[in-house]
């Protein structure tokens, strides 16, 4: 068979080329570190690399996620950390104000103290996370949550953030809260904090009032100089357990000497049952006494005037008090108060004292309970992190695995292809120089 010039020619030309572009792409991946560089090198590979690759950008996300939420969490539970500084600071001011051997001036340092703690849970609460966002106030964050408020000559901080809880999404199955509103935190009990006394009475059953402080909407200090002890929990299992209830005092002026009794009645005003299962109702008074009721028991000292009342509610009834700054103005008004030779103004200072103390008890155990939550969050947060950390490893090794370069073979591919590029071209320099002009 005859073979042409030109087809030498071609054939050598082609050679070299495909030579040098075999050469050119060893090189390629020699410089590039990939086995892929191009998608036509491993359709298939490169095709996998493009998912293994979004899959790892998402678990990215999540990590930058986590960072973000394990700022929010440690800011707020450094914030409640002060928090309960704070309140416990407040309770041991309360138990030296409740001495009798404290004069009117000493309380009212001692309410200079506490106004001080009051002022710092306020700015506490109105806590930011260094960006300009405020912790508490739940999807509301751009505002305080807590509101300095005033009427009647009565200040308050009122709440007006939303009841929300800020989350992030920590991972693909794991949607993560990461600032608790402070409803929560400041408004809020625990569950099975017990009762609350409160000596108030309420001024909707047309009863009067002599000192003149007003504790609630709707309800003002007793007239008398009862006080109590308590209450406690006595049976969880009697009638009536778990509900709110009041101890009403009757005083008959037409006897001598005057007869005093109590009932205790539900909201409805029902007589409430004591432990035999008698009716608590027109029971003759005696200072000293220990009453029982709904399961509850309570000491009371003192001489009662008529119409004078002790409120009793489970801690987190819709009508107790658990707002913690609202606990703390209770003891700074009535630290304020002008007691001495006023028996029935000592009355009402001790028992919004120990009103008082109860009431922060039961706040800090909320504080505490939020922020061994936030702390439960964080430590989850580090076995999340633990968790990606271990997939992102697993996707990057895939990715080696698919698209990465053996570089052993690689440069034994670069030498041999090397040495075809040269052999080629030496190939073609030979036929080049068969020709019989040569030889004439």
């Amino acid at each position: 068979m005859r073979i042409s010039s030109v087809t030498m020619y071609e054939q050598s030309v082609s050679s070299m080329n495909r030579q040098q572009s075999d050469f050119l792409k060893v090189g390629q991946q020699i410089a590039s570190g990939r086995r892929v560089v191009n998608p036509s090198d491993d359709p298939q590979a490169a095709s996998r690399a493009v998912g293994v690759s979004q899959a790892k950008a998402v678990t990215e996300q999540y990590a930058d996620a986590r960072v973000s939420a394990r700022n929010t969490l440690a800011q707020g539970e450094s914030v409640l950390n002060s928090v309960s500084d704070a309140i416990t600071s407040a309770k041991t001011l309360l138990v030296q104000a409740s001495s009798d051997t404290l004069s009117d001036v000493d309380r009212q340092s001692v309410a200079a103290e506490l106004r001080g703690i009051y002022e710092s849970l306020v700015g506490q609460a109105n806590a930011t996370d260094g960006n300009g966002r405020y912790l508490f106030g739940g999807y509301q964050d751009d505002s305080p949550p807590f509101a300095r408020t005033s009427g009647d000559g009565v200040e308050g901080v009122k709440y007006i953030g939303d009841d929300n809880t800020r989350a992030q999404r920590i991972d693909a199955s794991r949607l993560m809260p990461v600032a608790d509103n402070g409803e929560t935190i400041f408004r809020s009990v625990p569950s099975g904090a017990g009762y609350v006394a409160r000596a108030e009475r309420d001024t909707d059953a047309g009863s009067s009032n002599t000192i003149g402080v007003q504790e609630a909407e709707g309800f003002f200090a007793n007239s008398g100089s009862v006080t109590f002890k308590g209450p406690s929990r006595v049976n969880a299992d009697a009638a009536g357990f778990g509900e709110s209830f009041r101890i009403e005092f009757s005083v008959d002026d037409t006897t001598t000497p005057e007869t005093v009794s109590y009932s205790a009645l539900d909201a409805a005003g029902n007589a409430m049952q004591d432990e035999a299962g008698n009716s608590v109702q027109d029971v003759v008074y005696e200072s000293g006494q220990t009453i029982n009721a709904a399961g509850i028991s309570i000491t009371l000292e003192g001489e009662p005037e008529d119409g004078d009342q002790i409120q009793l509610r489970p801690a987190n009834a819709d009508d107790a008090n658990q707002d913690l700054f609202k606990s703390l103005k209770d003891a700074i008004d009535v630290l304020e108060m002008d007691q001495q030779g006023q028996p029935e103004n000592r009355a009402h200072v001790r028992n919004t004292l120990s009103s008082t103390m109860r009431e922060l008890d039961n706040s800090l155990d909320n504080v505490l309970t939020v922020r061994a939550s936030m702390g439960a969050r964080l430590n989850e947060l580090d076995v999340v992190d633990a968790v990606g950390g271990n997939r992102m490893m697993n996707y990057e090794q895939t990715l080696s695995d698919l698209v990465d370069l053996d570089y052993n073979e690689a440069i034994s591919e670069y030498s041999l292809r090397q040495v075809g590029l040269q052999a080629a071209q030496k190939a073609f320099v030979d036929i080049k120089g068969l020709s019989l002009f040569n030889f004439l």
